[in-house]
C-alpha cells in the first residue's frame, strides 16, 4: 500500500505545473512542461506551411489553368477564381462554428485535411485525362480548346471541395495553435505574440516555395504533376499533425454553445427592453454594485439586456455584466472587419490581374528561360520572410522601449499601417500598368494580344513587395486582433472572421469586375477587362481601387481610435 501511495503521488503533477482548463488527447490534465508552447506549436506551424503550399499550389496559378486549359476569357476566368477564393475564405465561418460547437479543433482538423487530400486527388486524376477536340491543333483557337462540360463540371467539384476543407483546416489550425499558449503565465503570453508572427513566416515560407516551384511544373511539365505534388504534401501534413498529439493541449469542456447562447440572448434582452429608460439601467447597475470602466460607456443600449423583460417574472432571463460586455466586444469587430474589406478587396487582384499583366511582359532570362507570370508572387512571400525576423527581433522590441507596451505597437496600430502600405502598392500598380499600356502604343502592338511587350516583367515586383510588407503589418494584425477580441470559447470563430475578409474581399472583386465588364463594354468598345489588355485598361481599374482604399482608410482610422479593448484601454 505504502508503494502503491508513493506511485500515486509520484504520477499526480504539482498544482503549479497543471494547465487550468486544458487536457491531452485522452482527457487528462496537462503538465505545463510536458506540453503545449513552442515544442508543439512547431507541428502545427509545419502543418500550417504544408497547407498553404497546396493551397498556393493551386490559386496561384489557377487563372492561368482556366485560361488555358479550361478555355475561358481573361473576365470569366478572374471572376471564377475570385468567387472560389471567395468560397475558400468564407467557408471557415461555418468550420470553425462545427468546430466550436461540436467537434472540436483536433477532431475538425484531422477531418478536413483528409477532406483536402481527396479534393486534391481528384484535381490531379482529371488534369491526368484527356480530352479531344479537332480544334485544338491551331493555336489560335484556344477557346475552342476546352474539355467536355462533365470534365468541367468534376473539376468545379474538386476544386470547391478543397474550398470546403479549407474551411475547416484555417481556422482551427491557428487556433489550436494559440491554444498551446496559456494567457494565464506571463512567459507564455508574451511568446503567443511572437508566434502570430512566425505562424506568417511559415505560411508565407510555404506560399513562397509553392509558387516558385509549382508554377513552373505547370506552365512547362505538367498540370496534373502540378496538382499531384500539393497532395502528396498534404498527406505528409497529416502525418506530421498527428505525430505531435502527445504534446497537444486541448480545451477542455468549454460550452461553445452556451457561448452563442450568451452572446444572442444578450441581443435579444436588449431588443425587448428597447422602452425601458437609461435610469432605469442606471438603477440596476447600481443595484449590482458595478461601475462601469470607459470602454462601458459604448454601446450602453445592450445595458437593457440586464433588466427583467416588462411583463416577465422570470429573472433567470436576465443578463449578467459580463455577458453585456462579451456582446459588446463582438459588436465592436463590425466596424473594423468593415473597413478592411477594401484591403482584401485589393488583395484578391495579386493572383489575378497582377498575373495577366506579366503574361504580357518580357519574362526570359538568358537565352532559353522564361519565368512564369505566376511565380512573382513570391515576392509577397519574400517580403514577408526576410522582414518578419526583422519586425519580430529589433523593430517590436524597439518599439516595446518606447512605448512600454509587451506588443510594442497596439494591434489597430500595425493594421492601419499595413493598409497604408497597400495604398501605396496599388497606386504603384496603377503607375506601372499605364506604362505597360504605353510601351506597348509606342511599338505599335495594340492589336496584337500574343506579342510580348518589350517591357521586363521585373517593372511588377514593386507592387508585390509593398503589397507583402502590407501583409505582414495587416494580417498579422488581423490574425491576432479578431483571435484575442473575441470570447474565449469562439476564438476559432473570430479566426473565421478574419478569414472572411478575404471572402468577401474576393466576392466583391468579382462583382465589381462583372459590373465594370457590363459597364464599359458598350458600343462595340473594349472593356476594361479585355481579353486582349494591350487594349483594356487595368490602370483605370487600379486607380478606382486606389481611391477606394484611402476612403476606407479614412473610415478605419475614425473607427479605430474610438475602438475599446476587452481590458478596457483604447488605441
Amino acid at each position: 500500500m505504502a508503494n502503491g501511495a508513493n506511485i500515486s503521488d509520484a504520477e499526480t503533477p504539482f498544482l503549479g505545473e497543471v494547465v487550468e482548463g486544458f487536457v491531452d488527447f485522452k482527457g487528462h490534465q496537462v503538465v505545463r512542461s510536458k506540453s503545449g508552447g513552442w515544442k508543439s506549436a512547431y507541428f502545427i506551424i509545419g502543418v500550417e506551411v504544408a497547407e498553404r503550399f497546396a493551397y498556393y499550389g493551386i490559386s496561384s496559378n489557377l487563372i492561368n489553368y482556366l485560361t488555358g486549359p479550361l478555355g475561358q476569357s481573361t473576365a470569366t476566368a478572374a471572376a471564377n477564381v475570385n468567387a472560389w477564393s471567395g468560397t475558400a475564405f468564407l467557408l471557415p465561418l461555418l468550420g470553425a462554428f462545427i468546430a466550436d460547437s461540436f467537434l472540436g479543433r483536433y477532431r475538425t482538423i484531422i477531418i478536413a485535411s483528409v477532406l483536402y487530400v481527396l479534393g486534391l486527388c481528384f484535381l490531379t486524376i482529371l488534369a491526368v485525362i484527356p480530352f479531344n477536340s479537332s480544334d485544338c491543333q491551331s493555336p489560335d483557337t484556344i477557346k475552342a480548346c476546352s474539355p467536355p462540360e462533365i470534365q468541367v463540371i468534376l473539376f468545379f467539384f474538386a476544386l470547391y471541395l478543397v474550398a470546403f476543407a479549407q474551411g475547416g483546416h484555417k481556422p482551427c489550425v491557428q487556433a489550436f495553435g494559440a491554444d498551446q499558449f496559456d494567457t494565464q503565465d506571463p512567459e507564455e503570453c508574451k511568446a503567443k505574440s511572437s508566434f502570430f508572427n512566425w505562424w506568417n513566416f511559415g505560411l508565407s515560407a510555404g506560399a513562397l516555395v509553392a509558387i516558385l516551384i509549382l508554377s513552373y511544373i505547370q506552365d512547362n511539365l505538367s498540370w496534373a504533376l502540378g496538382f499531384g505534388i500539393p497532395c502528396i504534401v498534404m498527406v505528409l501534413a497529416l502525418t506530421v499533425f498527428l505525430f505531435g498529439t502527445f504534446t497537444y493541449r486541448i480545451r477542455q469542456n468549454c460550452d461553445e454553445k452556451k457561448a452563442f447562447v450568451r452572446i444572442g440572448g444578450v441581443f435579444i434582452n436588449a431588443a425587448r427592453n428597447w422602452r425601458r429608460t437609461t435610469s432605469a439601467v442606471s438603477t440596476q447597475l447600481q443595484v449590482q454594485g458595478i461601475i462601469p470602466h470607459e470602454g462601458s460607456q459604448q454601446l450602453k443600449f445592450l445595458h437593457k439586456a440586464l433588466l427583467t423583460p416588462e411583463g416577465s417574472k422570470d429573472n433567470n432571463s436576465v443578463c449578467s455584466f459580463n455577458e453585456v460586455e462579451e456582446a459588446k466586444s463582438v459588436v465592436r469587430l463590425i466596424p473594423i472587419w468593415s473597413t478592411c474589406l477594401v484591403y482584401a478587396l485589393v488583395s484578391s487582384q495579386t493572383s489575378t490581374l497582377f498575373t495577366k499583366q506579366g503574361v504580357t511582359m518580357d519574362r526570359s532570362i538568358g537565352s532559353n528561360f522564361k519565368i512564369p507570370a505566376a511565380s512573382l508572387q513570391c515576392f509577397l512571400g519574400i517580403s514577408t520572410v526576410f522582414l518578419i525576423p526583422i519586425y519580430d527581433c529589433i523593430l517590436i522590441p524597439l518599439a516595446r522601449s518606447i512605448t512600454r507596451k509587451p506588443s510594442g505597437i497596439t494591434m489597430l496600430q500595425r493594421i492601419g499601417t499595413g493598409i497604408f502600405v497597400s495604398i501605396l502598392a496599388i497606386v504603384t500598380a496603377a503607375i506601372v500598368e499605364k506604362i505597360r499600356l504605353q510601351t506597348a502604343l509606342e511599338y505599335g502592338l495594340l492589336d496584337n494580344p500574343k506579342a510580348t511587350i518589350p517591357m521586363s516583367i521585373w517593372w511588377l515586383i514593386p507592387q508585390y513587395l509593398l503589397y507583402g510588407i502590407s501583409e505582414i503589418f495587416t494580417l498579422v494584425g488581423l490574425q491576432e486582433f479578431f483571435y484575442d477580441q473575441v470570447p474565449v470559447e469562439l476564438r476559432s470563430v473570430g479566426l473565421a472572421l478574419y478569414l472572411s475578409l478575404a471572402g468577401v474581399g474576393n466576392f466583391l472583386s468579382s462583382f465589381l469586375i462583372s459590373f465594370i465588364v457590363k459597364a464599359t463594354a458598350k458600343n462595340g468598345q473594349d472593356s476594361w477587362f479585355s481579353d486582349n489588355l494591350n487594349r483594356a485598361h487595368l490602370d483605370y481599374f487600379y486607380c478606382l481601387l486606389s481611391g477606394l482604399s484611402v476612403l476606407s482608410f479614412a473610415l478605419y482610422l475614425y473607427f479605430a481610435r474610438s475602438y475599446v479593448y476587452k481590458n478596457g484601454s483604447v488605441i
